[in-house]
């Protein structure tokens, strides 16, 4: 079953295609597989991206209202499929329904619609610059915006870094008012038990961030706030500033303000890294996809560049970094075993991008790179057909690093459906093992999780 596109004839392309909104939210239970579905595979595959309800020009894809797709898998079988809009003030007063109740911070509508994650028995989909978590149901029925049990002062991020040793959340938020970052710690209660404000020069977009053994990893890129721009309407008011130190902050985990090693790289941006890791030397070795610029010509969608897998050896004592590039190919959206997050890593696992410079409307298939060994391996799904952001789950507790399971939702343009494909990290080429046919198609999102059954 299609879901009917947006009437008109947009321009922008993030309004068509697979980029283009479903209408419906849909529930279908028992789905057909090809092939066989491990049966230890038990738990929600979740996955989140924008899906304006109301779509209007001009568009900009950070933006869209939120819509979370999950996919119940266990004892071999698909059991259901749902999609759910997360209901903002916007949502609601399209579709007539009960506003979303509970805390709020900052401007807008509330939307949330960059990531959904597990955390203290409850399901969050999140977002950057400002928005609350969002509470959704086992079922994805929004229950209320969060604020962690009135822990959470401010904003939260897109991007929180699970600690394997602990289970806390590490994060590191922003907000256009703010004149610094802030270092927020979730415990495994769900209450935040430690905040840290870190003083930036600009008001810098800080997309991700990522932990080590010692350190926590502060972004502060050239992606700056634009007043102007907010002023002149801009829904994402965040524009590339050549000018603009590139540097990552070196915080201790338990640190404050004042221990901040920052380290200088040259001018990039990074939306997502890979992993990184502490060295007995002292150092700290980055690992993320390298944009060479973000929103500088282009102010709707990030284009511009070809994103590469690269390293970084940061040195705190020298505030000085070197960078080589482990892969050329244009790729995006790095996963990893999450087991060895902020731990020495061998394998990650992205999205390659067919051609072009950078544009993220060339989905292509699924890589796994190995770090080490300097070789890549990939699926190829075929002509018309394009992955997204493969999560990677292990086949048992104590596997090994790749020895486990890849899922991705994927899109077929020729008949205009969507799947979720498995396949067994260890022989991604071989393609899948099992492949579960969705009720709709997936519209082209941002990122998702595994969430196991408790």
């Amino acid at each position: 079953m299609s879901s009917t596109e947006t009437t008109g004839v947009p321009t922008s392309p993030y309004l068509s295609g697979n980029f283009g909104p479903v209408a419906s939210e849909v529930t279908s239970t028992d789905l057909p597989v090809s092939g066989t579905l491990p049966p230890e595979l038990d738990g929600r595959y979740l996955r989140i991206g924008p899906n304006p309800v109301a779509p209007s020009e001009p568009y900009h894809w950070f933006t869209g209202n939120g819509m979370v797709h999950g996919l119940r898998m266990a004892d071999g079988r698909a059991q259901w499929y749902r999609n759910r809009w997360v209901r903002d003030d916007t949502v609601t007063e399209v579709k007539g329904w009960p506003k979303t109740p509970g805390p709020r911070h900052g401007m807008g509508p509330g939307v949330a619609n960059t990531n959904v994650v597990g955390h203290a028995g409850r399901t969050f989909a999140i977002v950057e610059a400002g928005g609350l978590p969002v509470e959704v149901s086992e079922e994805l029925e929004t229950i209320a915006r969060s604020d962690f049990q009135g822990t959470l002062d401010g904003s939260f991020t897109a991007h929180p870094k699970r600690d394997p040793a602990t289970g806390e959340l590490h994060a590191v938020t922003y907000y256009w008012e703010w004149d610094h970052l802030r270092y927020v710690v979730v415990g495994v209660d769900g209450k935040v038990r430690r905040t840290v404000h870190v003083p930036v020069p600009g008001r810098p977009m800080t997309h991700d961030c990522h932990i080590t053994d010692s350190y926590v990893l502060l972004f502060d890129l050239p992606c700056q706030f634009d007043l102007d721009a907010a002023m002149a309407g801009e829904s994402f008011p965040y524009h590339w500033d050549p000018g603009y130190q590139a540097r990552v902050g070196l915080l201790p985990l338990e640190g404050d303000a004042g221990d901040v090693r920052w380290v200088e790289l040259e001018r990039c941006f990074v939306y997502h890294p890979l992993n990184a890791y502490d060295l007995d030397d002292g150092r700290v070795v980055l690992d993320a996809c390298r944009h060479d610029k973000t929103f500088d010509k282009d102010r709707v969608s990030p284009s511009e560049g070809h994103p590469t897998l690269d390293r970084w050896l940061l040195d705190p004592a020298t505030g000085r970094s070197s960078r080589t590039t482990i892969s050329e190919r244009m790729q995006e959206f790095p996963r990893h075993d999450e087991r060895v997050l902020g731990r020495r890593h061998r394998y990650g696992y992205t999205v390659g991008f067919s051609t072009g410079e950078g544009n993220l409307d060339e989905y292509g298939g699924i890589l796994k790179v190995d770090v080490e060994g300097g070789t890549i391996e990939s699926w190829d799904p075929g002509q018309g057909r394009s992955c997204q952001e493969a999560v990677f789950v292990p086949a048992e507790p104590d596997s090994a690093e790749d020895d486990g399971w890849l899922m991705s939702y994927t899109y077929d343009a020729a008949d205009d459906s969507s799947s979720v494909v498995v396949l067994h990290a260890q022989d991604v080429a071989a393609g899948p093992v099992a492949e579960v046919h969705l009720p709709q198609r997936v519209p082209f999102g941002f990122h998702g999780n595994w969430i196991p059954t408790a």
